[in-house]
């Protein structure tokens, strides 16, 4: 079962399952966070919930996303709570990417050796036994839910970025329930576009670097997340393919397991607000900043696996302005 928030001809927001080329529209729904929370109180899965909900009609699904009509398949009403993070060298290539990424005339900074160390601490022990806690991965923030780009639009840029890069990557989306425990309702395709070269110039630029604007979906699979996954990200400029390269995700090619990452982010009281949203990114292996690729407004990000439905579609658009320099006042 795959899931989509979308705007109808109203404005009004709804939710619809994906069935083939059509979008079956789940009665009196307006939100999957509404949805999720209604399955958790009556102890039902979301697809049990979803489908007792019923459908009303049906819609193009093309037309939904040709017309941006698409959202993200799960936020809040209030984007303060909803919380974007993700982990790094989670994946078995991510390490010899950020290699390359950290690169300075062909010698490797002294903070690779950390880089490196943290990725060994994942191979030997990023997937404990079962009620085992296993290594710490590499975590940062990105921003709340203000920072969240609906399938079809385009990133905003800051003028003081360096880069602007897309990163495909798996997504898991969570809901915290009235009894303070977090609840998957399932995974998104995502592009986590970050900032590469700031990144490069020094590692501890890492957390700077995140605070970007990001896209997931257009849609939620949920259910249990395939063993193994391969999709592919590509560029286009000017309607030619730039860029194109297969990337691997799905926990056979990962070095964590995908309980170790949630266990690690989710062992934080701070994280355990009921009726929060987080979405998490799971990471990468695949960048096309790693093979070269320079991006530039008007270019177009596509990101596509065929287990998750339509693919992700995002452009580099302009840039936004800052706060200027001086404006802080002292009160």
């Amino acid at each position: 079962m795959r899931l989509i928030q979308f705007e109808n001809s109203n404005g009004d927001r709804q939710v619809g399952v994906v069935d083939g080329s059509q979008v079956q529209v789940l009665k009196d729904t307006r939100s999957t966070r509404e949805l999720a929370l209604a399955a958790i109180r009556a102890g039902r899965s979301l697809a049990e919930e979803t489908i007792l909900r019923g459908s009303e009609t049906s819609l193009d699904y093309a037309q939904l996303l040709h017309e941006h009509r698409v959202l993200p398949p799960l936020d809040h009403e209030d984007p303060a709570h909803c919380l974007i993070s993700g982990t790094g060298l989670t994946h078995l290539g991510s390490a010899s990417t950020r290699d390359k990424m950290h690169q300075q005339d062909g010698a490797v900074e002294a903070g690779m050796t950390d880089t490196m160390r943290m990725f060994k601490w994942g191979l030997e022990g990023g997937k404990p036994a079962d009620g085992q806690v296993g290594a710490q991965p590499e975590w940062f923030y990105k921003g709340d839910g203000s920072i969240v780009v609906r399938p079809g639009a385009d990133f905003p840029v800051p003028p003081f970025a360096e880069d602007a890069g897309e990163e495909p990557e798996l997504t898991g989306l969570y809901v915290i329930g009235h009894d303070g425990l977090p609840y998957r309702l399932g995974y998104a395709l995502g592009n986590e576009f970050s900032d590469h070269v700031m990144e490069r110039r020094n590692y501890l630029y890492l957390a700077h670097s995140k605070l970007r604007s990001c896209s997931y979906g257009p849609e939620l699979r949920v259910g249990e997340l395939p063993r193994h996954l391969v999709g592919t990200s590509r560029i286009k400029r000017d309607g030619q393919t730039l860029w194109e390269k297969e990337f691997l995700s799905g926990e056979d090619n990962m070095c964590h397991s995908l309980a170790n990452l949630e266990f690690h982010h989710f062992k934080y009281a701070q994280f355990l607000r009921p009726g929060d949203v987080h979405v998490h990114y799971f990471g990468t292996a695949t960048l096309s900043f790693a093979d070269g690729v320079k991006t530039q407004p008007g270019d177009r990000f596509q990101i596509s696996l065929e287990e998750f439905g339509a693919p992700l579609v995002n452009g580099i658009g302009e840039s936004e302005q800052p706060l200027p320099i001086g404006e802080v006042r002292a009160l």
